[in-house]
């Protein structure tokens, strides 16, 4: 149980990354209830896929054959995930790049807000499937994978908000983040197709990427506690 409620949370970390920029993307009064919203559909998508277990195995059954590649219902919905990710995440960093989102910080837009549950609400049943996957390949009993998946979800209601905020005041660790969907985009992409890429490599490259930014954040705060101490030096 401890193991595969380790990996769940690890397996997790690439839905709170994608909530978390949805969420940023309404009104500054409505992003809490946005991310709670997002983490309650992962919950519920996890548990009524882990209460279908018959039908989880059902999705793996070959549909048909294109040009010798036979497909299956998971297949496809992994690949039409990865292609939501890297169209979500490119969009997302033209309008940081372009500066062509307008701020939604005063102005109060409910159809933005249903727009931006709904898609957390559709990568919530690609990343559920992944982590259900998992699960059933790791335990024998029902009641092991739910304690699992709702001990990794209470680890994602308490990060969420940390995450969020932290994503929202660096601008370089949101596109970070960002690029983050541009790997895990691909790798799912693969995995519909056949081609497994095993997620150590994306996480060694993810945790490698974020050190890095750790490290120019340490740097930067230096450079500015620097320059305070130098005008107090010289008035």
């Amino acid at each position: 149980m401890v193991t595969l409620t380790l990996l769940e949370i690890v397996l997790a970390i690439d839905n709170l990354v994608f909530i978390a920029i949805l969420a940023d993307r309404v009104p500054a009064a409505q992003r809490d209830l946005a991310r709670k919203t997002g983490l309650a559909f992962a919950w519920l998508t996890r548990l009524l896929l882990l209460a279908t277990l018959s039908w989880i195995i059902d999705l793996s059954t070959p549909l048909f054959t294109i040009l010798e590649r036979t497909w299956s219902w998971s297949d496809i919905i992994l690949t039409l995930g990865g292609l939501f990710l890297l169209g979500k995440a490119t969009y997302e960093i033209h309008n940081n790049v372009e500066g062509e989102s307008a701020s939604c910080e005063n102005k109060s837009d409910p159809i933005g807000f249903i727009s931006v549950v709904v898609q957390i609400a559709l990568v919530d049943i690609v990343f559920s499937l992944d982590s259900v996957i998992t699960a059933i390949g790791m335990a024998q009993q029902l009641s092991i994978m739910i304690l699992a998946v709702v001990l990794a979800t209470m680890v994602m209601f308490v990060t969420s908000s940390p995450v969020s905020d932290l994503i929202a005041r660096h601008p370089t660790v949101r596109m970070l983040a960002l690029n983050f969907l541009l790997l895990i985009g691909p790798a799912l992409i693969a995995e519909g197709m056949g081609f497994h890429i095993p997620k150590g490599y994306l996480y060694v490259a993810m945790g490698f990427s974020v050190l890095v930014e750790v490290l120019n954040q340490i740097a930067r705060t230096r450079s500015a506690v620097k320059a305070v101490e130098m005008r107090q030096r010289n008035p």
